[in-house]
């Protein structure tokens, strides 16, 4: 089975060149085909690219149309079977692409199979598995809820591959069939929270989602906590899993969750407040960093933050019914 994998680039073309030097590293059974597209950010990377990876097919997008927008892009230039969406962020270890390929061939109605992803430290990425999100799991998201996931199913990586909800979009195969007979990534997401959508069309389309803990993979732009994200993610991410419950569970239960993610964001500044006020200098200065991105959310949540909705590629006004057709005829052609 042929190998396609499919680099989106945003001003990433360090990582970038460490990404396409385990490609060459470890897939040693067969040459991938390996395609890459720039996102708008003209950061060097097609000079890079032609001088040290000639073999790489290179798509140049005039503007940064988004992750799921230029993996669709890229996608017209697919010839493999086998499909590995990969962030440039990322490198591959030894034998991670030959596990995820016999994965895919070999599991019963596999659909997507995602990687077992690394910090640069070598420690466990809590998100390379998680749950679809719904109203009430998304408010109540906390690293002490994804930790407590990861001892009670797959703390230790084993040789057991496990069927799983939804993965991460920095490192996941399947076949190209697939994603095409999906339509490909919704064009109304402009970053975070395609991942989740194609997850939930794959398992809504009858098929399975597995992660392969034996694949390892490092993800070096994973490892930030949310206290790290700047307020740009922090508003970014909200309105992209208001996106997702809009066009999967319905306007009712996107409305739902802005109000009980403002009344999370309200009750958590509370208690940070309460923690703040006895601490010593050094620990004020890590909960200030925490207070400020719950107030971040809780502006979003009373529609403060005007600027994402004019932004943010999923809204009504900038992405119509009409805008998802083309970009699943993208995808189809």
């Amino acid at each position: 089975m042929k190998l396609s994998i499919l680099i989106v680039n945003w001003n990433s073309k360090d990582y970038l060149r460490k990404c396409l030097m385990s490609i060459r590293a470890t897939c040693t059974d067969g040459t991938p085909q390996i395609i890459v597209v720039d996102g708008g950010s003209y950061d060097g990377c097609a000079e890079m690219l032609a001088l040290e990876y000639p073999e790489v097919e290179f798509i140049q997008s005039p503007e940064n149309i988004g992750f799921g927008g230029s993996n669709n892009l890229g996608f017209g230039k697919v010839t493999g079977e086998a499909l590995l969406l990969l962030n440039p962020d990322t490198e591959l270890r030894p034998g991670a692409v030959q596990v995820l390929m016999e994965s895919l061939q070999q599991l019963p109605n596999a659909g997507l199979i995602g990687a077992r992803l690394l910090n640069s430290d070598g420690s466990l990425q809590l998100t390379s598995v998680h749950r679809l999100p719904t109203v009430w799991n998304v408010v109540v998201d906390s690293e002490w809820v994804r930790r407590r996931w990861w001892r009670q199913h797959a703390r230790e990586p084993s040789a057991k591959v496990l069927e799983v909800e939804g993965v991460s979009g920095a490192c996941m195969m399947l076949h190209a069939a697939t994603f095409r007979r999906l339509g490909g990534f919704d064009p109304r997401y402009f970053m975070y929270a395609e991942d989740m959508d194609l997850c939930f069309k794959v398992r809504r389309s009858g098929l399975k989602i597995y992660h392969a803990p034996q694949a390892l993979v490092l993800h070096h732009g994973g490892g930030c906590t949310h206290t790290q994200l700047s307020n740009f993610s922090v508003v970014m991410i909200r309105e992209a899993i208001h996106v997702y419950l809009r066009c999967n569970c319905g306007r009712l239960q996107s409305s739902m969750y802005r109000i009980l993610m403002g009344i999370s964001a309200g009750l958590r500044m509370l208690v940070l407040v309460v923690r703040w006020l006895p601490a010593t200098e050094e620990i004020r200065l890590a909960i200030w960093g925490s207070i400020s991105k719950w107030w971040t959310v809780l502006r979003w949540c009373l529609g403060l933050e005007t600027w994402a909705r004019d932004l943010y590629c999923g809204s009504d006004s900038l992405r119509s019914a009409t805008d998802v057709a083309q970009g699943k005829a993208q995808v189809a052609g």
